[in-house]
């Protein structure tokens, strides 16, 4: 076809095909020389710090990551929708350690985490057949010559494996998150984070350590006796052993205190300096919640509760949380796999079958409803059913 296109306007050869590709690229490679790049981040003491011993990181990423993994999947192929195929099936079992939600929760958990997720493809005659979660901090990238990931190895102790990316079914799909100073390495909303992870992480071990060295009683008995002599070994073991008798316990709570000539009560309680070191507490709390986009609401958290309530909370850690992460997510997945069902498949979250956007949609069909321009067929495609005869 090209020789006849190239006799067809007089020329004497056929002209050479241009493979386009970044001018940027072979910088990429200069810098990184073939070799694998280690993330700059020390991804166990971020999951230390923040996922094993905060509490609000912790539910943060559970909630986001449980949210999204049982969230229901519609696949489809242009215009129709396929409620059977090997591709529903695998993501419903990836593997024989455990079913899709567990696959899923895990995928989403490291993405959270450590803004990275890896899926390693087990395929036969390049149809996939399981999918495995593999650990962020154990994977490298390693580029090719024009910049970009040409090889992913994944280094357990002093063994390692290398993943190809030329197969027709690359072995590896790498999931991140947008970061603005690293080509191949994503950021983690932990990261953004970090200064109200210290603060958050540092209050609860003050109070631990108050509690264990320092705690504070809800009073002290002060002597005041002029110029007299102290008081003596046994008058303060008497005293002691009085306040422990009579004035300890929920049992003697209230009872009046009766003081000896010289003894003066004075009460306890936490300064306004105090009271802003656990305002800074909350503060953090809420800091962590936002760059997660988990509603302070939703956990509990005082303070800047803006929404009227727990529903439209709800409502929005669905639509500005999870339904984007998911619908990013199943997007890169399918155009992963598609090549190897010879089909240009679409993975989207079912959003009709959502409880958390029922009023939502209760609204729309109310509001197409009572639209008399509108014929009945194109009320159906405006609610998102799509014509009667299937078109």
């Amino acid at each position: 076809m090209l020789d006849f296109f190239a006799r067809l306007v007089g020329r004497g050869r056929v002209p050479a095909i241009d493979t386009k590709q970044s001018r940027v690229g072979p910088a990429l490679a200069l810098y990184s020389g073939g070799r694998p790049v280690w993330s700059p981040r020390d991804y166990g003491s971020i999951a230390r710090d923040a996922y094993q011993r905060n509490a609000v990181a912790y539910r943060c990423v559970r909630m986001v990551a449980e949210a999204a993994a049982t969230l229901p999947l519609v696949l489809s192929e242009g215009d129709a929708e396929l409620t059977d195929h090997p591709l529903l099936a695998l993501l419903a079992r990836p593997n024989p350690r455990g079913g899709g939600q567990t696959f899923l929760e895990t995928l989403y958990g490291h993405l959270l985490v450590a803004g990275n997720a890896y899926v390693e493809a087990v395929a036969l005659e390049s149809v996939p057949r399981e999918l495995h979660a593999l650990r962020p901090d154990r994977m490298r990238v390693v580029p090719g010559a024009d910049g970009w990931p040409a090889a992913y190895e994944y280094q357990v102790g002093a063994q390692t494996v290398r993943f190809a990316q030329d197969a027709p079914l690359p072995p590896i799909l790498h999931l991140s998150l947008f970061n603005p100073v690293d080509d191949h390495y994503g950021q983690a909303p932990l990261e953004a984070a970090h200064v109200a992870l210290d603060i958050h992480n540092a209050a609860s071990a003050w109070n631990k350590a108050l509690l264990d060295n320092a705690a504070r009683p809800s009073g002290a008995l002060v002597y005041a006796a002029g110029d007299a002599a102290s008081l003596t070994d046994q008058q303060f073991d008497r005293l002691k052993a009085e306040l422990e008798t009579n004035f300890q316990g929920a049992a003697n709570a209230g009872r009046p205190l009766l003081l000896d000539g010289g003894l003066d009560w004075k009460p306890l309680s936490l300064s306004p300096k105090d009271m802003d070191f656990i305002q800074a507490k909350a503060a953090a709390a809420r800091e962590i919640a936002l760059a997660f986009g988990v509603p302070p609401l939703l956990l509990g958290l005082p303070g800047d509760n803006t929404h009227a309530n727990y529903a439209e909370a709800n409502r929005a850690f669905y639509r500005q949380t999870v339904i984007p992460l998911v619908r990013r997510t199943m997007g890169e997945i399918a155009a992963w796999l598609s090549p190897a069902y010879a089909a240009l498949l679409r993975l989207e979250p079912d959003l009709d079958a959502l409880e958390a956007l029922a009023d939502e949609r209760e609204s729309l069909w109310r509001r197409v409803t009572a639209a008399p321009f509108l014929t009945d067929a194109e009320k159906r495609v405006a609610v998102g059913y799509g014509r009667e005869d299937g078109s």
